[in-house]
């Protein structure tokens, strides 16, 4: 079973509350998103392998680390998962970056994929799929089914606030994928909002309705 991060950093949680806030202006809520996630960055990547390289110092010479293995590759869904994309490169600037789009069935309320632009060497990287809110989790199991039908295995799932709901359907439906948030709430209510949660976060970073 996949592993459930709460990143509990006492500035995650400071500007979470600020990101909650209705009264937060749209500019506001658009740094706060990208600076959470370049805090929850740190968490997600603290695993990372690293090898010992020789450095030359101005004093001497020293044996240091660097990470080695596989490179990252991020995947946001379009379009909330966008504002969290430069947070994250902030941190790893040499990350590649994938999209996919997902719209919902009116009909059958099923995810359907309606485009998908991926790094050539997608398969080679250890891959983070971004997503600010993780509710019925439909979004983001069908993100990573897609890359698992593109031969992807390596995949973590990055998310600001969670339905209990939500993590439990992404565990039942992906397994061996490790999910990554800022915050668990408390439920979905009968529109399939996030209870108390933040509202629509594509609407809040982008200024639509």
């Amino acid at each position: 079973m996949g592993k459930v991060f709460v990143c509990d950093h006492p500035l995650i949680q400071h500007k979470l509350t600020y990101i909650r806030d209705e009264n937060t202006t749209t500019k506001d809520f658009r740094e706060l998103v990208d600076e959470v996630a370049t805090l929850m960055a740190y968490e997600i990547t603290r695993d990372i392998p690293l090898q010992k390289v020789q450095v030359k110092t101005p004093v001497t010479t020293a044996e240091c680390s660097v990470i080695s293995g596989r490179m990252l590759g991020l995947i946001p869904i379009l379009r909330a998962g966008l504002g969290m994309v430069d947070g994250i490169l902030k941190l790893v600037p040499a990350a590649k970056v994938g999209h996919i789009g997902l719209y919902r069935d009116p009909q059958t309320l099923e995810p359907v994929e309606y485009y998908a632009k991926l790094p050539t060497d997608v398969q080679e990287r250890e891959l983070i799929v971004i997503d600010p809110m993780l509710a019925t989790g439909g979004s983001a199991n069908a993100a990573i089914t897609a890359l698992k039908n593109r031969s992807c295995s390596q995949i973590k799932l990055m998310c600001l606030i969670a339905a209990p709901e939500g993590v439990q359907s992404v565990q039942k439906a992906h397994p061996d994928v490790d999910i990554y948030v800022a915050a668990i709430d408390d439920y979905l209510n009968d529109h399939g909002y996030i209870v108390p949660g933040l509202g629509d976060a594509g609407d809040r970073l982008f200024g639509t309705k």
